[in-house]
């Protein structure tokens, strides 16, 4: 153990219980560990770094930023503080910039004080430097940083400069140039969740011409509401029966620090994330087509087969990833990917934006490709464009606790089990990949599981030709790790 607070460092950000894994203490302690590792990166004086700092809207997020904001200017670097505001707007200023009169050439990094989808007692910190977030390398070393400044108390150095800036006005009049009016003749509902969505895409939507109705905008860190995670079926019954209701297009549900997008069909019906990046992925082929290059996607190991498929067959090429949005926009900038996305929400565009997860940009991409097929057929549905999926059965993401600490151990026990009766599933199988988890590959479908990089449990899914067979996949996988989890923890107490 390096410090207090190791099991706070993830390999995608900083998670955990507020008070417990997340105090101000430690904030203020990455703060300035976060100076001291980006300045090893850069050739800059450390009074000539500029950080944005934001927050999401948890109760205890504005006292985290605080002491962030101490740590980083105890340092001698200063900070553009942009209130409570979305994550993408953090990753937006390090990429952009902010227009500020300080002398401020660019943004080095953002820090992003969110725990995102997660209940109200968590928060995190995600981090990024010359526009790439922070992943699991060097998280960890930040992790040594802390462990190494923390044990030393010091005077400050010469305080950095501390700006308020609201960089929400600059970044929806950009949205307005790029789209428009594309909205007209549109009607949607909005859920924010309680969020931080609520501070700028229902006007936004507004601007571009869209019939907006706004549900949870008012942004509230107990989540009153609902749990602001729409890739959970239970947080979308009132989008849901708001779409059907007003006869709306579709819907768009955000989670709690808007970098996931969820998207309700206009029966009511939510999409998986590999559905949704299956419509943004067309979109975009159709543009490349006759031009002779082959535009890349990147998803993730838990989308469905007709993803990729569909993908490689009309244009494209389709590239599985680890799941994790750190890992998906490595992969992207490795083999210039024009988009990616993963089953959780987060989408990727780099074809005309930045490469950054951003689900009121997202929303934005849905509202011009439903118009532009309204304009060609005014009783056009955005279901119709999930064809593809209609040939096989997939089941939700199921969730199975488990110890991070027993992970590692039941996974190999489930490793072993499958390789003294690879007839467990009553099904060929044709393929194992293990790039995140295991994968088993069986014609026409697969079953996944997974270790969630944010929270103690198993993340499993099933795909199959038929209901029947789809069920069978998940029967036994839910069946058997279950058991090899309880034997474990046995063992262990």
């Amino acid at each position: 153990m390096l410090t207090k607070w190791d099991s706070a460092f993830s390999k995608n950000d900083i998670r955990g219980v507020y008070g417990k894994d997340i105090t101000e203490e430690l904030y203020y302690f990455v703060g300035k560990s976060y100076i001291k590792y980006i300045l090893t990166l850069s050739n800059k004086n450390v009074n000539d770094l500029w950080i944005t700092v934001c927050r999401d809207a948890r109760n205890h997020s504005l006292s985290l930023s605080e002491s962030l904001i101490k740590g980083i200017i105890s340092t001698g670097a200063n900070v553009v503080d942009l209130g409570l505001a979305p994550t993408p707007i953090g990753y937006y200023s390090n990429v952009v910039g902010v227009n500020i009169e300080e002398n401020c050439d660019e943004i080095d990094g953002a820090l992003i004080v969110t725990a995102s989808h997660n209940p109200s007692q968590y928060n995190g910190l995600k981090m990024t430097y010359n526009g790439l977030l922070l992943d699991e390398k060097p998280i960890q070393e930040l992790l040594k940083i802390v462990a190494e400044v923390s044990k030393t108390v010091s005077l400050p150095d010469a305080l950095g400069k501390v700006v308020k800036y609201d960089l929400i006005p600059d970044y929806t009049d950009v949205m307005k140039l790029k789209f428009g009016k594309i909205g007209s003749g549109l009607k949607i509902v909005v859920d924010s969740a309680n969020g931080t969505g609520g501070v700028v895409a229902p006007n936004l939507y507004r601007a571009l011409g869209c019939e907006v109705i706004e549900l949870y905008s008012n942004p509230d860190g107990a989540f009153p509401n609902h749990h602001p995670n729409p890739s959970d079926e239970k947080t979308l019954d009132d989008i849901k029966n708001a779409v059907v209701k007003n006869h709306a297009d579709f819907g768009i549900a955000f989670d709690g620090d808007s970098d996931r997008i969820g998207i309700i069909d206009s029966q009511g019906n939510s999409m998986t994330g590999d559905k949704l990046l299956l419509i943004y992925a067309l979109d975009i082929i159709e543009k490349y087509k006759g031009s002779g290059t082959l535009p890349k996607v990147v998803s993730e190991v838990k989308c469905s087969q007709v993803l990729f498929d569909t993908i490689n067959n009309c244009g494209g090429e389709a590239i599985m990833c680890k799941t994790g949005h750190g890992f998906i926009k490595a992969k992207m900038k490795e083999i210039n990917a024009v988009l990616g996305g993963e089953m959780s929400g987060h989408v990727f565009f780099k074809d005309k934006y930045y490469g950054f997860d951003d689900a009121v940009y997202a929303g934005c991409r849905m509202i011009e490709i439903v118009s532009k097929h309204k304009q060609q057929n005014n009783s056009f549905k955005v279901e119709e464009l999930l064809a593809p999926f209609n040939k096989i059965f997939s089941s939700q993401e199921v969730r199975l606790s488990c110890p991070n600490e027993l992970k590692k151990q039941v996974l190999e026990q489930f490793e072993q089990k499958l390789n003294n009766n690879s007839n467990m599933f009553s099904a060929k199988i044709k393929d194992i990949i293990t790039l995140d988890g295991m994968r088993i590959v069986f014609d026409g479908g697969f079953a996944l599981i997974r270790q969630s990089n944010t929270e103690p449990v198993f993340t499993l899914r099933f795909e199959a030709k038929t209901k029947a067979q789809c069920e069978k996949f998940e029967n036994v996988m839910v069946s058997t790790v279950e058991e090899i989890v309880n034997n474990c923890k046995a063992i262990v107490h």
